[in-house]
């Protein structure tokens, strides 16, 4: 009876040694062309993730383990703070747009009346000045009056002319309105301002810290409470939409390959379970290279890095794990 166990177990293990090695043809491949299938690993792919901006830890939302997808909210700072920074930048922007406003729209009508009258009245004492003076000028020959009060209606003159030229220069400058220097120093005040604004409204944004693409938490690294700064990590991420998948083709196969190409993969774990990739990228350096390659046996050995792009693949393809990648026939390629 051990023998006949012992047997069954060898046929048994032949059968399965069969069905293993006939993946490739069971799967579209030719058994006998072993050039036709490459090995390789599925690329690990991490990020670490962490605010912008300082500030404490609000909120965790996520743990490890956890599924997100691209842009789900996966931690909060206080953004109190970042608030009111705000809040204060949109006040002087309000204030400094208000500002140029009113160097634009220059003097009010009122103003202008005001300046106007202003300058009428400046003239009409200048003319009673200049009539002062016309008649003592007149008096002073025949003695009735003395030099000094001649001299002194001069002045007063004098005086009567110089308030008349300054109220009418005061006019002249509110009808001709606000030098455009001042109110390009207004607009570049105004530009800085609201640029600051658009700035304290991007950190208040960056107090959330959004999943970058579809993936699974590995590590969260910090906690509720804690002061973070730009360089801290709080989680790393693992990304999982799309899968890469790593491997090399050696370079007398090198013309087998090419960017676009459909090619299939399978993994140890369900070698009957094929995922449809793409070549990607296929690298133009070759990598374990000999120093000096001076025979054809040396040459055989170079070999090319190569990217198979999976999308969709499911929870199966994990990273790091070891994957064959299956190429087309040479006249399906």
């Amino acid at each position: 009876m051990r023998k006949i166990a012992i047997f069954v177990l060898l046929v048994a293990a032949a059968l399965a040694g069969g069905w293993w090695f006939d993946v490739p043809a069971r799967l579209g491949f030719a058994r006998e062309d072993r050039r036709a299938v490459l090995y390789g690993n599925v690329d690990i792919r991490q990020v670490s993730l962490g605010f912008r901006v300082s500030g404490r830890i609000a909120e965790l939302r996520v743990d490890e383990g956890d599924t997100v997808k691209a842009g789900d909210v996966m931690a909060r700072l206080d953004a109190e703070p970042f608030q009111q920074a705000l809040d204060a930048a949109a006040a002087e922007a309000e204030a400094l747009k208000a500002t140029l406003a009113k160097l634009k729209a220059g003097a009010r009508a009122t103003e202008i009346a005001q300046a106007r009258a202003t300058h009428e009245e400046r003239l009409a004492e200048l003319r009673n000045a200049d009539l002062a003076y016309q008649r003592a000028k007149q008096l002073r020959p025949n003695g009735t009056i003395s030099q000094a009060e001649l001299d002194q209606t001069s002045a007063s003159r004098a005086a009567a002319v110089a308030r008349a030229a300054v109220a009418r220069e005061a006019l002249a400058l509110l009808e001709e309105g606000n030098r455009v220097e001042d109110i390009a120093a207004a607009e570049a005040q105004l530009n800085a301002a609201t640029a600051k604004v658009a700035s304290a409204r991007t950190s208040l944004k960056d107090t959330e810290l959004l999943a970058p693409s579809a993936g699974v938490v590995l590590s969260r690294v910090r906690e509720t409470g804690a002061i973070v700064s730009p360089s801290d990590t709080v989680y790393v991420l693992s990304l999982t939409e799309p899968v890469w998948v790593r491997a090399y083709v050696a370079e007398p196969d090198l013309g087998r390959v090419h960017p676009g190409m459909k090619v299939k993969v399978t993994s140890d774990t369900a070698p009957a379970r094929a995922y449809e990739g793409t070549v990607g990228f296929i690298s133009p350096v070759a990598e374990f290279t000999p120093k000096s390659v001076e025979t054809p046996e040396l040459r055989t050995d170079l070999v090319y890095r190569l990217r198979v792009v999976i999308r969709d693949p499911g929870p199966d393809l994990r990273q790091g794990m070891p994957v064959t990648v299956h190429l087309p026939q040479a006249e399906e390629s």
